[in-house]
């Protein structure tokens, strides 16, 4: 199962990777956990020091900007 996470504050931003995310990892039929991380700190030990961004497997894929679904498909393949 992969875990995928959406780190930020919650800004619309956040919630639009949210919705992506979740639309790439069902497109592909993938086992997933969305987490949302809320905390800065967390955020800011991950390393990211802008958000929104995209962890997958607590490795970051992207930072600052909101994928489209497809290119996170590729970011979960």
């Amino acid at each position: 199962m992969k875990k995928i996470e959406i780190l930020g504050t919650g800004c619309p931003k956040c919630a639009k990777l949210a919705e992506n995310a979740e639309a790439a990892a069902q497109d592909l039929g993938i086992e997933h956990e969305l987490v949302k991380v809320t905390d800065l700190n967390e955020i800011m030990k991950m390393g990211v020091m802008m958000t929104p961004a995209l962890a997958v497997d607590g490795e970051v894929k992207s930072v600052g900007k909101v994928p489209s679904a497809d290119e996170i498909k590729g970011m979960l393949s």
